[in-house]
């Protein structure tokens, strides 16, 4: 991987070596080191630069390099993005509608992506922002058994807008 120490490109005077059959062989000199893993017909590598000496390791590079490209691909391949999804109510919303945002959210949240719930104030109806506080909390309440609050809910401008995270089962 890049930045990786191999045979020559290690510039430390003395090192800790291990045989590649995971036997300590002591502490040789650079050139010492690099002989001895040529004998082996494999490549001297340094696994830990930090370590009082360093440690390297007699291995074969190539093979080590394609083993960590595998496990990186197969550990991006495994992760799961959690998504945010957005829902935007509003403080004069039915209640068909209102249940039918419930429900998307819910399926959403049970299937591990987070939830911004928006709310827009437009004209007079920022004189009313309790209303809209009522509607918000309500939604929050039918939401309570599959997700947590993340951030509160806060008018920023003419928008109330609050994140719910999934509950881990």
């Amino acid at each position: 991987m890049p930045g990786d120490l191999v045979n020559e490109s290690i510039r430390f005077r003395e090192v800790l070596v291990i045989a590649p059959d995971g036997e300590s062989l002591g502490v040789m000199s650079r050139n010492q080191a690099i002989n001895t893993a040529y004998d082996y017909e494999l490549d001297l590598v340094c696994v830990a630069e930090k370590a009082k000496p360093p440690v390297c390791r007699i291995m074969d590079y190539g093979k080590y390099r394609f083993e960590q490209q595998k496990k990186a691909k197969e550990a991006k391949r495994n992760q799961h993005v959690t998504e945010v999804k957005g829902v935007r109510l509003s403080p004069v919303i039915d209640i068909n509608d209102f249940n039918t945002k419930v429900r998307q959210a819910k399926g959403w949240l049970e299937g591990g992506n987070r939830v911004k719930v928006d709310m827009r104030f437009r004209g007079r109806m920022m004189t009313r922002q309790d209303v809209g506080k009522k509607v918000m909390e309500n939604f929050i309440t039918e939401l309570s058994e599959v997700a947590t609050i993340d951030k509160q809910p806060k008018l920023e401008g003419n928008t109330m807008s609050c994140t719910l995270t999934p509950i881990k089962k």
